[in-house]
């Protein structure tokens, strides 16, 4: 992990699979906020340095980095235990990392199966269980999990991810109702389809196990999902994170909430 030399920020929130995307967008939300910022993510060490020390400059607050790989229990709780002796808590934590594999599930490669639920669920446990001590000690904490609105509804093909996604929505209202006179609040943000690489990376595998062009997939699959016609942008999941790790998000914990278009209302 590096460290800035900038001052600390008010509070310091960890960020799961920051390093692009959704993770990234709400990094620098969070920043702009004035937090101090833990990234954590896969990329090339040059470009994931110059990241960390941009969001520094610009935003004035200390950015440290962590390669772990969150399919490591252990790699896990060493991020977490490094990043809290170094900040003294975690203020806000962000469960954002995800990885997704596209198959009919009787032909679900069951090394995929298992490395969705690590990453997308089981790493979630582990975060929190580790940051929540610090943030019931300061009688003030944000848990915000980013689901998808696979929380709330299926698609083919995504058995392993919609099941991560559902127990991510469950485990969220869970810690809420435990930490809800801690001054501690728990919510899940479930986008619908969003133009980033874990989506890009998709669109092949759908194509191949619809029989569909890329194309197709992109209208007639995701976009059809979406009654708006549109993706949802990153900046808007970021914005709303923000949100919900402000004092003004104080009463609204326990809350699966979908950003998608309209998806989930049909």
């Amino acid at each position: 992990m590096a460290l800035s030399s900038v001052h600390r920020g008010t509070k310091t929130a960890l960020i799961t699979g920051s390093t692009s995307g959704i993770g990234l967008g709400i990094a620098t939300a969070l920043a702009a906020a004035g937090h101090d910022v833990v990234l954590n993510g896969f990329g090339e060490t040059a470009a994931i340095e110059q990241l960390r020390a941009e969001l520094s400059q610009l935003h004035g607050v200390n950015v440290r980095y962590s390669g772990a790989d969150l399919s490591d229990p252990v790699a896990t709780e060493a991020m977490m235990e490094e990043a809290i002796g170094a900040c003294g808590a975690i203020d806000i934590l962000v469960n954002n990392a995800g990885i997704q594999h596209v198959a009919p599930v009787d032909e679900f490669p069951v090394e995929k199966w298992n490395a969705i639920i690590a990453i997308n669920l089981s790493a979630a446990f582990h975060t929190t269980r580790l940051a929540l001590p610090g943030m019931k000690a300061r009688g003030w904490g944000r848990v915000l999990n980013v689901a998808s609105a696979h929380a709330l509804v299926a698609s083919p093909f995504k058995s392993a991810y919609v099941a991560a996604k559902h127990g991510i929505a469950g485990f969220t209202k869970s810690v809420a109702l435990e930490v809800a006179t801690q001054g501690i609040t728990a919510n899940a943000l479930c986008p619908g389809y969003v133009w980033t690489p874990l989506v890009e990376k998709q669109i092949p595998d759908t194509a191949r196990a619809r029989g569909l062009t890329e194309q197709q997939v992109i209208d007639d699959v995701l976009l059809h999902a979406q009654p708006t016609k549109q993706f949802v942008t990153i900046e808007q999941v970021a914005a709303f994170a923000a949100f919900l790790c402000s004092n003004a998000g104080a009463s609204i914990t326990g809350a699966v909430m979908p950003i998608d278009g309209g998806w989930t209302a049909q």
